[in-house]
């Protein structure tokens, strides 16, 4: 039996690019036809996301998941004077049901918290239904529905305490 994996949460560093880039890719190709366009994160400079922080990268609890290169999920992030932006949440297709999502999505809690922040904001598309029924269950609320370019976006924040 393979032992089981630390369930923590880092900052990425060059060394897990290929991972990001897959992970990412992984987890927004679904979306594709759905929204008739690529989903930004999978064309974000990851290079340089990961060289300024803002990547955080956890593997998957239990058993390794063939073919993650050690990745199992991943957040990027941005911090603001009064609020840290969700750019991206992935986590690969392979290591849905493991509670990857919500180790991430409690992370970015604990990262804002840490910083002084009061709140927490992101954004998702409109036809990515899944996200819609995931959020309002870790406390964000809409803020509203904006189309930007090609991107019909539903935006939300979490309040702080």
């Amino acid at each position: 039996m393979a032992q089981a994996r630390e369930e923590r949460v880092r900052r990425a560093v060059a060394a897990d690019l290929p991972a990001v880039r897959a992970v990412t890719d992984a987890a927004y190709r679904p979306y594709v036809e759905r929204i008739g366009v690529v989903p930004q994160p999978m064309e974000a400079d990851h290079a340089a996301n990961v060289a300024a922080g803002k990547v955080f990268v956890t593997e998957a609890p239990g058993e390794p998941v063939a073919g993650l290169l050690g990745v199992a999920g991943l957040v990027v992030l941005e911090a603001f004077a009064d609020h840290l932006f969700l750019d991206s949440i992935a986590v690969h297709p392979d290591a849905h049901g493991r509670g990857v999502g919500r180790r991430l999505l409690m992370f970015v809690d604990a990262h804002a918290r840490a910083l002084g922040l009061p709140e927490i904001r992101l954004y998702t598309n409109a036809s990515m239904w899944e996200n819609q029924e995931i959020y309002p269950k870790y406390g964000y609320e809409i803020v509203e529905r904006r189309v930007d370019g090609p991107y019909d976006r539903v935006h939300y924040r979490r309040r702080l305490l």
